[in-house]
């Protein structure tokens, strides 16, 4: 099956329609078909961790999905994480601790720590480099990473209190 095929999915809140190749990849329909270009490409082989977007819910390696396969999904990118304030601290945190480093790792990393602090309020140091051992920071800024989701939790603990 070669032909286009329709597509329709949410992509950060918002109906899309499109019509592509059924082997075009989720991470490539989101920068080259919609222009989210937070959505960073770099190994093409779910290993760096760099394409991380929520569907349904769940943090997924876009570069492993087909956009066909997003079918009917909801799909949420970095942008529609910034863009909603979901993230704020964590970006703020990021930006404090220096983890920024050059930043291509940086969508994926924020996307999956914002998954672990969803799921775990107050992740020891060993839960936060397990939860982030997939995505790879290949300015080797982890220790300042990890620093920044550590502090992001101790302070939404304490919001919470």
């Amino acid at each position: 099956m070669t032909a286009p095929v329709p597509v329709s999915l949410l992509v950060n809140g918002d109906p899309v329609e499109a019509i592509v190749l059924p082997r075009l990849n989720l991470a490539d329909f989101l920068r080259d078909n919609l222009k989210l270009t937070g959505t960073h490409v770099g190994c093409e082989h779910g290993v760096c961790g760099a394409c991380t977007v929520r569907v349904n819910g769940e943090i997924v390696r876009s570069c492993l999905i087909l956009a066909v396969q997003a079918q009917g999904s909801s799909v949420e990118t970095i942008e529609g994480l910034s863009d909603s304030g979901e993230i704020a601290d964590l970006q703020a945190a990021f930006r404090e601790r220096n983890a920024l480093q050059c930043g291509y790792c940086t969508p994926g990393m924020l996307i999956t720590a914002q998954d672990l602090l969803k799921h775990t309020s107050a992740p020891d140091r060993g839960a936060i480099r397990d939860h982030l051992s997939g995505n790879y920071c290949r300015c080797t800024g982890y220790q300042a990473i990890v620093d920044a989701v550590e502090a992001t939790a101790r302070a939404r603990a304490e919001r919470s209190t």
